[in-house]
């Protein structure tokens, strides 16, 4: 018999600063594009802010690069990698004039998997204690995981106390058996590791690493659909990814290794084209919705062949024939992650799309039918000093890990003892720095 692993923690952020303004610097690291946004976040009451976030964000510097040496959000040439990642937080730094040391980056590759479990404790006293919550909560994320996975959230959804279940904040109310439960998030310890191997290479280390479809839900939902229930589908380049909200936590992801860039493979194969021409077909002139004029309107395709002078000429009909397929295929594959969630009940009505792909002209209507839902575009709310071209579905990651540090104590419990960082470019002096940022 062998024994299972120590599960394995990613790094984890402490919460922000309540009275001083702060300097948070994010990376997005996608199958499309690389984006690093430098931003000030200054404490707010709660009535000048939205609805659950303590600090409002102005952004101050705004890196962007086309991604490359990555494939639905995995590593696949670390030298292309890093340089993208140089390149865009390099820029970023110059526009807002500050040097970058660290920074929180999102991750879309490992297989991420969402469960719930359950733990509980003995009360102390006759009422719960905030030491009973920060025991209840050590129990829930000192779980085991399975071997070659490391945890990379634990959030709390609900509590019990002595059976009785729905309780927000069970602080002072008398019982004797405090239950907790919590979702927890966990991704291949490898993929994640050479995600961050190519950030240490640039001379820059990870404050913390949050999953994609948390950081795209936390820009994109207003305050009644996170309580009621939503599903948001943040369609990248090479991934989908799904996340769910109930009563104004998240209790579920999953993600897809497909999106927007498989439409665009589709299309330069099928009319016979450069990628980047296909790509730029699908943006100006692609839909997912066939019209009576797509069989006189005809579009203009540049040859593969450089030195052929002549373009091709194809009716708009084919385009759309070529795109509707695959769009259909990805929502139908969402459609029955949701069904296979057990939390598609709890979704109700409403569905969120967000993400570069999800701009696509008629994507909204034929996720509609698919999806049986309402469906609204999503886009980032909230920040403040984001360029033009950033405020769009695609840039809904980006803005997330912005507004993760300002909910990130949830997650914050017992850290001496259940978390241990490893960041792979840490060293002592690096601690110690590290150490005297954030107590004085």
């Amino acid at each position: 018999m062998t024994n299972r692993a120590t599960p394995i923690y990613l790094p984890r952020m402490r919460p922000l600063p309540s009275r001083r303004a702060v300097v948070v610097s994010v990376l997005d690291i996608g199958s499309t594009k690389v984006c690093c946004l430098i931003a000030k976040l200054t404490p707010c009451t709660e009535g000048a802010v939205l609805p659950g976030r303590t600090h409002s964000i102005e952004v101050l510097g705004y890196g962007y690069q086309r991604s490359r040496g990555l494939k639905s959000g995995v590593v696949v040439d670390m030298d292309a990698a890093e340089q993208a990642i140089r390149l865009s937080v390099d820029a970023a730094e110059r526009m807002a004039g500050v040097t970058v040391e660290s920074l929180i980056t999102n991750v879309t590759c490992g297989r991420l998997h969402s469960e719930i479990i359950s733990a509980s404790v003995g009360v102390a006293s006759d009422a719960v204690s905030e030491a009973d919550i920060q025991r209840v909560l050590a129990a829930g994320s000192a779980h085991n995981v399975a071997e070659g996975r490391a945890s990379m959230h634990a959030l709390p959804i609900g509590y019990t106390l002595d059976g009785n279940r729905g309780m927000r904040d069970p602080r002072g109310m008398i019982g004797r058996r405090l239950g907790v439960d919590m979702q927890v998030v966990t991704a291949e310890v490898a993929p994640v590791r050479n995600l961050e191997l190519c950030i240490n290479r640039g001379h820059l280390s990870v404050e913390t690493m949050v999953a994609t479809p948390y950081a795209s839900g936390l820009s994109t939902l207003v305050e009644d659909e996170a309580e009621l229930g939503v599903a948001c589908v943040d369609m990248g380049g090479g991934t989908t990814s799904i996340s769910v909200f109930v009563e104004g936590r998240m209790v579920h992801l999953d993600a897809i290794a497909v999106g927007g860039h498989h439409v665009t493979m589709d299309i330069a194969r099928a009319l016979s084209t450069r990628l980047v021409d296909a790509e730029r077909i699908k943006t100006l002139q692609g839909s997912a919705l066939p019209s009576q004029s797509d069989e006189r309107d005809f579009i203009s395709v540049p040859p593969v062949d450089a030195e052929s002078d002549l373009p091709n000429q194809v009716p708009r009909a084919m385009l759309t024939r070529v795109i509707l397929p695959r769009v259909e295929e990805i929502l139908e594959l969402v459609r029955d992650r949701l069904t296979a969630s057990g939390f598609a009940g709890r979704v109700g009505k409403r569905i969120v799309l967000t993400g570069g792909a999800s701009q696509l002209t008629g994507l909204g209507d034929v996720a509609r039918r698919v999806l049986g839902r309402n469906v609204r575009l999503g886009r980032p709310l909230g920040v403040a000093g984001l360029p033009e071209a950033a405020k769009g579905p695609a840039f809904a990651a980006a803005v997330g890990l912005l507004i993760y540090p300002q909910v990130a104590q949830i997650e914050q419990f017992e850290p001496g003892t259940i978390r241990s960082r490893w960041s792979l470019g840490s060293s002592t002096l690096a601690r110690v720095g590290n150490w005297l940022r954030e107590s004085f």
